[in-house]
């Protein structure tokens, strides 16, 4: 009928009105990081020594763990200026070349100008490449040498530039095994795990699961304009007793 038509339309305004006005906040690393499971108190104190240094950092583990959020963990504490992300699967396998290491102008159809790539954009700060996995294998030795030279090339350039950009990586796969099979140079991977973090499961670490429900409730809260105080010991107890195929 008309009164409820009416009334939903107003309750709809209401919400969106507060979404313009207050947004919705987004849980920061700490935030996410939380927990007092020794795991991750080992994980925040890894992280916070680790942050200073230069060394490559390979950040394993299931997917939805929090993998990108140790990365930027790691990044927030280092004092270096920028953060640069890319997630390799997203990108299909003949361009993540020119999208890692830029390209010049009339290099191949569709290069209309000189661009540069991530790996110089990211120079002074933080290259996070997430699932490295999936990255091809024909371009992986290019990485390789860049690890250990800093130096690479745009494609279509025979000039090469420098770049100091700490690299982190990430990934749910055991790249180990993977090069057994030949799906990725053992090298790199090497060159890649100079320090290796392994990010433990949520079934694994169901202590700090009270915290992180409080955590994405303060969050509801923030986005929908609500004031739920708690969530009933029971659900938090089933929360607990479930393997979180997901994670966080």
């Amino acid at each position: 009928d008309q009164r409820w038509a009416g009334a939903l339309a107003q309750a709809a305004a209401r919400q969106q009105l507060w979404l313009q006005l207050y947004g919705g906040a987004v849980a920061t690393s700490r935030e996410v990081l939380s927990g007092q499971s020794p795991s991750m108190c080992s994980l925040r104190r890894t992280v916070e020594k680790l942050a200073p240094t230069d060394v490559n950092v390979l950040i394993l583990g299931e997917s939805g763990v929090g993998k990108e959020r140790v990365a930027r963990a790691l990044h927030e504490a280092s004092g270096r200026k920028r953060l640069v992300a890319l997630t390799c699967a997203a990108i299909p396998k003949d361009l993540l070349e020119a999208e890692l290491f830029g390209v010049e102008k009339g290099a191949f159809t569709g290069a209309l100008k000189s661009r540069p790539g991530l790996v110089e954009q990211a120079a002074g700060g933080t290259l996070l490449l997430d699932e490295i996995g999936e990255m091809d294998l024909a371009l992986q030795p290019k990485l390789l040498r860049f690890l250990e030279s800093r130096g690479a090339r745009r494609v279509g350039s025979e000039q090469e530039y420098r770049s100091n950009a700490r690299l982190i990586a990430a990934t749910n796969r055991d790249l180990q095994a993977e090069s057994h099979h030949n799906r990725f140079r053992l090298d790199l991977y090497f060159r890649l795990a100079e320090i290796s973090l392994s990010v433990p499961p949520l079934r694994e670490r169901s202590e700090d699961i009270p915290g992180l429900v409080q955590t994405f409730l303060r969050l509801a809260n923030e986005r929908f304009g609500k004031n739920v105080e708690c969530v009933d010991p029971a659900l938090i107890q089933q929360m607990q007793a479930y393997s979180w195929p997901g994670n966080v």
